[in-house]
């Protein structure tokens, strides 16, 4: 694994998001920053850990660019993504358009409630989560969303992680505690609400 700092992989997807708006053969890092919020200089030491270094007064292939980050990030191939809890939230994320335009597929959603598992959401099929431990071994993804109520957020992790899931994004409301061989990333969205109530009020 490449010694890249945390907060330049998080960079490095904003700046292929950024790379999809432009067309030309070539594009300056000004340009990539502009386009990501971020500084010009940011941008150049970001990319060095891909080895690559624009050219003065040309910029980056971009063509180029954009294959070297996605190979970064492991985007060559479309990487199949499950949804563990099928209620209004995993619903929702299922109907999410944009997976496929950034390198990803809805594998499926897995539930336990009897009322969901057999019909289909947005086309994906919703099974139950016994089926998910092999469906996860067979490698039909390997990207897990965690949607399910708190309480059994860290049982759901745990299956996860013992089937072979390394990558986990986790929207339950729990703080969840994996083994060090597993990467979540939590999104929290009363905590990102608290945040913005604490700038709408103290910011003129």
């Amino acid at each position: 694994m490449h010694d890249i700092p945390r907060a330049t992989v998080g960079r490095l997807a904003r700046y292929l998001q950024g790379l999809a708006d432009f067309e030309r053969p070539t594009v300056s890092s000004e340009e990539i920053a502009a386009a990501v919020g971020v500084n010009a200089a940011q941008v150049r030491r970001d990319l060095s850990y891909l080895g690559h270094q624009g050219v003065r007064g040309v910029g980056y292939d971009t063509d180029h660019l954009r294959g070297a980050i996605m190979r970064e990030l492991g985007l060559m191939e479309t990487v199949g993504v499950a949804i563990v809890g099928a209620g209004h939230l995993g619903q929702a994320l299922a109907g999410y358009g944009g997976f496929l335009d950034r390198g990803f597929s809805v594998a499926g959603l897995y539930d336990v409630d009897p009322k969901k598992v057999g019909r289909s959401i947005h086309g994906y099929p919703i099974k139950h989560l016994d089926s998910m431990d092999e469906d996860a071994r067979s490698g039909l993804f390997a990207i897990a969303i965690i949607s399910t109520p708190a309480e059994v957020a860290s049982d759901v992790l745990e299956r996860l992680g013992k089937a072979g899931v390394r990558s986990i994004l986790n929207f339950a409301p729990a703080v969840l505690r994996p083994p060090s061989s597993v990467e979540v990333r939590n999104v929290d969205l009363s905590t990102e609400l608290q945040i913005l109530s604490f700038y709408r009020m103290h910011r003129p």
